[in-house]
């Protein structure tokens, strides 16, 4: 564990005022867990200067009234009230946009991830530029938690290249830059990881505390596979086909008018030499259907294409991101977005 003193100055206010720290909490059903949760955020990090950013997602127990009266005692506490419940994904999303530090720390409102974790993963931000949890032992049902997990992440890691342990922990730090123009929907709060490090972020993974859930109920299950799926092959999509579409969808075409074309010639073998007529029927029904899809499927690649290159030349932008430049006196422009102008250290 490094030494506190080693710590990067996080404790020094950030420009114009702005605390140094900013902590997002997404908050749904959650009474009788957020008084112990603040009191042991101000704990952790107390000797800092920092805000807590409550976003209460539409929840239908008490928690509003907690977090109002929070509010009312303590200035660094902030709330934010959706009228209905959007998601976790949708609650971290408002409050990393509101946030206003230099460096953002998201948690579970639960009181299963432990603020006093917080000091010890600010200090890496020393040499990365996020900082992820991993439950390394995790207080979770085995079958219906644990195990899916496991085998979520061995998946999320080996599609997206970017290998952690845990992608559904939500207690993780960022530096502000890396994270405060991602775009994210669906449950797409848990692929965060991957997004930075496409912007160039440097990426740390460590083990933090998980402690059982002793008040309230939790609000995921297996009923969230389907949607990490989806999700994952969203993410799957954007990572490796966003700029050029066509190789997705063509590829996939020609596969389906290929097997299309088997199917058809197995259908005219099965009618001239066997008397298989009901074989015979399928797939000569079959064979033209794959056809269609193909075509459907190359056809919409050449769309996505277009649509691409009108997203970037309507907005002049630029397929690419640079990391830095030199002796370029005007670099930053409205065509290249440089996402890491600071020098990396020697080595680093």
């Amino acid at each position: 564990m490094p030494d506190p003193a080693d710590a990067p100055p996080v404790e020094a206010a950030a420009p114009g005022g702005a605390p140094a720290v900013s902590i997002v909490v997404p908050i749904y059903d959650e009474a009788g867990n957020i008084e112990p949760l603040h009191a042991a955020i101000c704990a952790a990090v107390g000797h800092l200067d920092f805000e807590v950013l409550y976003v209460n997602d539409g929840s239908k127990d008490g928690s509003a009234a907690e977090l109002d009266a929070i509010a009312a005692r303590d200035p660094r506490a902030a709330v934010i009230h959706f009228v209905r419940n959007y998601g976790q994904t949708a609650a971290l999303t408002a409050g990393i946009r509101h946030a206003r530090a230099p460096v953002m720390v998201t948690i579970d409102g639960d009181l299963q991830n432990d603020p006093a974790d917080i000091p010890d993963m600010l200090q890496h931000l020393d040499e990365y530029d996020v900082v992820c949890g991993w439950r390394k032992d995790r207080q979770d049902a085995a079958m219906t938690r644990v195990l899916p997990s496991k085998a979520a992440n061995a998946l999320i890691s080996w599609l997206s290249k970017v290998p952690l342990h845990d992608y559904g922990c939500t207690l993780r730090v960022y530096k502000r830059e890396y994270i405060q123009n991602i775009p994210l929907y669906g449950e797409m709060h848990r692929f965060i990881p991957i997004y930075v490090t496409w912007a160039g972020a440097r990426l740390v993974e460590v083990p933090v505390r998980h402690h059982p859930r002793t008040r309230g109920t939790s609000k995921y299950g297996l009923s969230r596979i389907p949607k990490v799926l989806l999700d994952l092959t969203t993410v799957k999509f954007l990572r490796d086909f966003y700029v050029t579409p066509i190789y997705f969808f063509g590829w996939l075409g020609f596969i389906l008018v290929f097997l299309g074309g088997l199917s058809g010639l197995a259908a005219l073998l099965t009618w001239l030499l066997t008397d298989q007529v009901v074989l015979a029927a399928c797939l000569t029904v079959i064979s033209p259907m794959l056809a269609i899809f193909g075509v459907v499927e190359i056809t919409l690649g050449i769309i996505a294409e277009v649509l691409i290159r009108m997203h970037y030349e309507v907005q002049n932008k630029a397929p690419y991101r640079v990391a830095r430049v030199h002796n370029l006196p005007d670099a930053l422009t409205i065509h290249d977005e440089v996402v890491q102008l600071r020098p990396r250290r020697a080595g680093a």
